[in-house]
């Protein structure tokens, strides 16, 4: 492989770093006027009046929109929907938009916007909302009794607060109107998405709403579904005849895009006394809105991870008066993960075994659910070199045994999976005579490199340099692809680039065969590649076709294919997932409950690596959000008022330079050609899903205290 597998600056970092690059909100139409929301401050219940007057007087006002004068949305679903109703369903809820000819006009008026509210009594606490089961695996074997005749077992509750995305980017959105056509640039992870809501929403034909979002400031899955902002700039726009640009401030950032729900989980495990796990059951309540039901099956993590014959999964949703959750990085995995590596870990202890010797006792060469071989699977690979580059082998079994002077010292460890999923996409690829090419592809890039992956295979299967390709996404005008989430866009937007580059080749050399003594006379397509503007054959350079002379010969001054990419039958017989395991070395202050992640060691199996470069910079953020996540991150609320009041980057933390130390990222790379023709697993979730639980593991062991209730603040160690 020439490109693949070699390390390669992102294509488009300089764009970024210079400003070139235009997010949602920087794009200028003109005549643009400005939009503020307004927010209710009750969690439930309903608006008995809104008073616009005094606002409405206020200098380069165009007009303020309530639930009184709003567009009504034709979509119908279960999603919040904003200013159609005077019902409060959430606080913060948004309760009219103040538009004007300047963003400071529209937030000073903003203020001048009075409601009284009806207010009913509310819920926002988990534990005390009502609860409605959600779907459930069956059961595998007899868990409750394997459990009762384990030998050896554990018992224990563990508890994840709300947590927040906090992308650089705040989210905005852009609209303009042309007679029914509407554009409307947006931050998004799927154009498409936004495009189809938006059709429904005004009743027009999807083929007339335009969304363009080329680049994004970070999402981790704040964008995937789209927001009530959209509806009400689109809608504005239309109303008052003129482009309209609304954002979210951060504080709204917090009501207006969803958050990792609040879950509370209780982990039972029994084994017998030389280690053998018998049973598992593992519990999950996850809270919800009361107007729309979100499940992310947190405790569905390990149903593929271990060797355990009973195995049980209940999962009900708690129905609360806060806005509707959404995906949050690794979502469902790493709040099981937290909750099961942890308890894995206290059942290592009772049994006095090592907590890497337990894992490997109880490894799975199979899935365990399904009993399907696994595609491939260098989950051990993992914790070898993992362990052997962390020094496992030096670490002590008891807690409080180790020490460097006045801090406790701890090492823990935990194991991430994630599936490797593939979901269909289109691509189109452009071949031009002149030796260059166009790849287009309706995908977003939320951060991890997307420009610059799908350049280094359209590259290497075309055989031109990747200075002379241009990537473009984020166009719902571009062929269409899924959204970017559940690390699935390199398999399934990487792969239909891939499948359109072989289409243009075989064009190319179906032309060349009809050549009049053709060098490539008696060959087949896989005897022949593209390089540097040429067909030839794979094992004899000499034997080759000027691409541009034999395009030109035919007329040709560019050659374009459309190519579908779907996951492949043979999938089918196998269970696909993506590998890794983390070990972390933590020091704690003994007086004042100080916790230092000062080395983590990552190794993770995703199969063929494309850019080694932005791949270790994917996992190495995966370890500082699962920093975040073990011992900063919690969305506080108070439950007077239903209200989160931890709704800045003062008061919500998350980890800064200060906080990392020392992380270092391995990959073992597997040959998996079942997954994708590509043979790329995604990794962008997986790295994060095993580390808030090493950490805890990692705290247990420095100071002999189990927390099981995140984050690990200095109060829960005194």
């Amino acid at each position: 492989m020439k490109y693949i597998g070699k390390e390669m600056s992102r294509v488009d970092g300089v764009a970024k770093v210079t400003g070139r690059a235009k997010y949602a909100a920087e794009f200028q139409l003109n005549n643009t006027a400005y939009g503020y929301i307004v927010q209710g401050t009750i969690a439930k219940g309903a608006i008995r009046s809104i008073d616009t007057a005094e606002a409405e007087r206020q200098p380069g006002v165009l007009k303020i929109y309530t639930h009184l004068n709003s567009l009504k949305s034709k979509e119908d679903g279960p999603a919040f929907t904003a200013l159609q109703s005077e019902k409060i369903v959430f606080n913060g809820q948004p309760i009219a938009l103040v538009v004007a000819e300047t963003f400071e006009q529209a937030r000073a008026a903003a203020r001048l916007v009075k409601a009284e509210y009806e207010a009913e009594k509310h819920v926002t606490e988990t534990e005390k909302a009502p609860a409605v089961e959600a779907r459930s695996p069956k059961p595998r074997g007899n868990p409750q009794q394997a459990f009762e005749n384990a030998d050896v077992k554990i018992e224990a509750e563990y508890t994840i607060p709300i947590e927040h995305h906090n992308p650089m980017e705040l989210h905005a959105a852009v609209a303009s109107w042309d007679g029914d056509k509407l554009t409307i640039f947006d931050k998004t992870q799927g154009v498409y998405g936004v495009r189809d809501h938006l059709a429904k929403a005004f009743g027009i034909a999807p083929e007339n709403v335009q969304v363009i979002s080329p680049y994004v400031g970070g999402a981790f899955g704040s964008a995937l579904d789209p927001h009530y902002y959209p509806f009400i700039t689109a809608m504005a726009a239309r109303d008052l005849k003129r482009p309209v640009k609304v954002g979210y401030t951060r504080r709204q950032m917090f009501t207006g895009h969803g958050y990792r729900p609040y879950t509370i989980q209780k982990v039972s495990i029994g084994a017998s006394k030389d280690g053998r796990l018998q049973s598992i059951i593992h519990e999950a309540v996850g809270n919800t809105s009361t107007f729309q039901n979100f499940s992310e099956n947190p405790n569905g993590f390990g149903r593929t991870l271990y060797e355990c014959p009973n195995y049980d999964t209940p999962y009900r949703l708690a129905k609360t008066d806060l806005p509707t959750p959404t995906w949050m990085r690794a979502p469902g995995a790493v709040s099981g993960a937290f909750a099961l590596e942890s308890a894995i870990d206290e059942l290592a202890y009772k049994l006095k075994m090592d907590p890497l010797e337990f894992r490997i006792k109880n490894y799975a060469e199979k899935d365990p659910e399904t009993g399907k071989p696994f595609s491939s699977k260098a989950l051990m690979e993992c914790f070898r070199e993992g362990a052997k580059k962390f020094g496992w082998e030096k670490r002590k079994l008891e807690p409080r045994s180790m020490r460097d002077g006045r801090w406790l010292v701890g090492w823990g460890m935990g194991i991430g999976t994630w599936p490797a999923m593939q979901i269909p996409a289109t691509a189109r690829v452009t071949y031009r005579a002149d030796g260059t090419a166009h790849v287009g592809s309706a995908t977003s890039d939320i951060g991890p490199g997307t420009y610059t992956v799908i350049t280094i295979i359209a590259a290497e299967f075309l055989g031109v340099p990747p200075e002379k390709i241009k990537f473009e996404l984020g166009d719902s005008k571009l062929p269409q692809a899924p959204v970017q989430g559940g690390s699935f866009t390199t398999a399934s937007v990487g792969t239909a680039v891939h499948g359109a580059a072989l289409a243009v080749k075989q064009k190319l050399f179906d032309l060349a065969l009809k050549e009049a003594n053709s060098p490539l006379a008696g060959s087949k397509i896989e005897d022949v590649e593209m390089v540097d503007n040429t067909l030839r054959l794979n094992t004899d350079a000499s034997r080759s076709v000027s691409i541009s002379e034999l395009m030109k010969k035919n007329g040709l001054s560019e050659i374009a294919e459309t190519f579908t990419s779907r996951p492949g039958p043979e999938r089918q017989k196998y269970a696909t997932q993506a590998h890794g395991a983390q070990f972390v070395e933590v020091k704690v202050d003994e007086d004042l409950g100080i916790i230092k992640v000062t080395r983590v060691v990552e190794a993770t199996a995703v199969g063929r690596i494309m850019n080694p470069k932005t791949s270790h910079s994917q996992e190495m953020g995966g370890v500082v959000w699962g920093i975040g996540m073990a011992l900063q991150e919690a969305t506080e609320i108070d439950h007077r008022y239903g209200r989160m009041i931890t709704t800045d980057l003062a008061s919500y933390h998350v980890p800064v330079n200060l906080d990392v130390y020392e992380i270092e990222t391995a990959f073992v790379e597997e040959e998996d050609k079942i997954v994708n023709p590509l043979g790329v697993k995604g990794m962008g979730e997986l790295c994060m899903v095993g580390i808030p639980a090493a950490i805890a593991n990692a705290v247990f062991h420095a100071t002999g205290k189990r927390i099981r209730d995140l984050p690990i603040t200095p109060d829960k160690l005194l």
